[in-house]
């Protein structure tokens, strides 16, 4: 564990050079959008006598863009870093060339990410609870279920960092898979209005059910069986990334 310490300080320390241009990203965006959809767009929604189950558009979406916004996040931090500390800075080889193992180099660098995914949640969680968008006690777990969606992303994703032989894989990856994901895996609406087959395919993916986790601890349906099937899911998720994520550091840094 000291080694992957090593490499979690080394992000942190190249964060202070950048930290004010990721929070447009991590934390003015989605706050935008929420006080943009969720008060703008929710307040007609309501009055139409939208289908939210009971609650407010407010409240119902809040946590499905905390889900969201952590997706994005933590798969941005998992693949261009990757990408560029393998190819372009070099950073990962050098390191390599110390008693630091592959596995650590992840490790450090998965910290880092669930510790940015953590703090831009936090920050997201007290500000829908001051606009009252969370009605549970149980809202104080929402960072945690947040980085758990988040690593459910990052691990897979720095595994595809470390395969990749160009940075437009990634910007393809992101466009066809993570933008998708972000806008049907109800976010923005239940997957269950989706025509046909797809709300059944969107319980398949790994952003519904971290938006179903989000959502059931901020309105306080969670019950023990469902929040285990959303944990269970997840963290199987984030570990079979990780070993994947693992081999593929092993195969680039060896030699």
């Amino acid at each position: 564990m000291r080694p992957a310490f090593h490499e979690f300080v080394y992000w942190m320390r190249r964060y202070r050079h950048t930290w004010l241009g990721t929070v447009v990203i991590s934390v003015l965006n989605p706050l935008l959008f929420l006080t943009g959809i969720g008060l703008g767009l929710g307040r007609l929604v309501d009055q139409a006598g939208g289908t939210t189950s009971g609650f407010t558009y407010l409240a119902f979406f809040a946590p499905g863009l905390l889900a969201a916004s952590s997706m994005q996040t933590a798969f941005i931090e998992a693949t261009r870093p990757v990408y560029e500390a393998l190819h372009t800075t070099n950073t990962y080889r050098a390191t390599a060339t110390t008693p630091m193992r592959p596995g650590d180099i992840l490790l450090g660098h998965l910290l880092f990410i669930a510790f940015r995914v953590l703090t831009t949640s936090a920050v997201f969680v007290l500000v829908m609870t001051a606009m009252g968008a969370s009605v549970s006690r149980s809202v104080i777990l929402l960072p945690l279920g947040a980085t758990l969606t988040g690593l459910a992303f990052a691990t897979p994703g720095a595994a595809l960092a470390a395969r990749v032989t160009g940075s437009q894989q990634l910007t393809t990856g992101f466009r066809f898979v993570i933008m998708p994901l972000y806008m049907f895996s109800g976010t923005f609406f239940s997957a269950d209005s989706l025509p046909g087959f797809l709300p059944q395919l969107a319980r398949l993916t790994p952003l519904w059910h971290g938006v179903e986790l989000c959502r059931e601890l901020s309105l306080a349906t969670a019950t023990a069986s469902t929040v285990a099937v959303h944990v269970l899911y997840l963290g199987a998720l984030t570990v079979a990334g990780a070993l994947f994520a693992t081999r593929s550091y092993r195969l680039q840094l060896s030699g």
